[in-house]
């Protein structure tokens, strides 16, 4: 089966990244998909039960998300889909797994920079000597925000953790000269 599905939720697990024998980099996590609807009869918003995937990603995916993914983060996920039944010790389920094609931050809670990365994990400008031992670079960074109050829009998973990169009280000058 190779359905594609786009998910939205908080990583709720702290990624796991392995380097195989044959020098493949995996990541894997898991993502609770939670959704909120306003019930008009309680005048309040409700959540429903969580849909909980297992998400793997490979090669420079799971590279990338090793330096930027954390537990708490909330994401976009797009992959294909395997829906799978396990037995184990006398007790069977079903496991739904989601191989990932593409990862990225929700931005309706927290903002980031993005910065591009070359194919062996390095800066992708050569005389960007602001790049980390992670070969990320902080060319575009700025300190964090204050912690920003969502009210009812905020995401359900009890997650306050920041998204890494530009807080939201970073004002664009013009004497800045990103590329955007």
């Amino acid at each position: 089966m190779n359905d594609t599905l786009t998910i939205v939720g908080n990583i709720a697990s702290d990624p796991s990244h392995i380097i195989t024998q044959n020098g493949v980099s995996i990541l894997n996590f898991r993502v609770a998909s939670n959704h909120r609807r306003f019930d008009q009869k309680s005048n309040a918003w409700v959540e429903t039960e969580p849909n909980w995937y297992n998400v793997s990603a490979f090669r420079r995916l799971a590279d990338n998300g090793k330096l930027s993914l954390a537990r708490g983060d909330s994401v976009i996920v797009t992959g294909r889909l395997r829906v799978r039944e396990w037995e184990n010790n006398g007790k069977r389920g079903t496991s739904v797994d989601l191989e990932a094609d593409s990862i990225g931050p929700d931005l309706r809670w927290g903002t980031v920079r993005y910065a591009r990365t070359s194919k062996n994990g390095q800066s992708a400008s050569s005389d960007d000597s602001s790049a980390d031992d992670s070969g990320v670079s902080d060319q575009w960074a700025a300190p964090l925000g204050e912690n920003e109050s969502f009210g009812d829009d905020s995401p359900s998973s009890g997650f306050d953790r920041e998204l890494v990169g530009v807080g939201a009280n970073h004002d664009r000058g013009a004497e800045d000269s990103g590329p955007f």
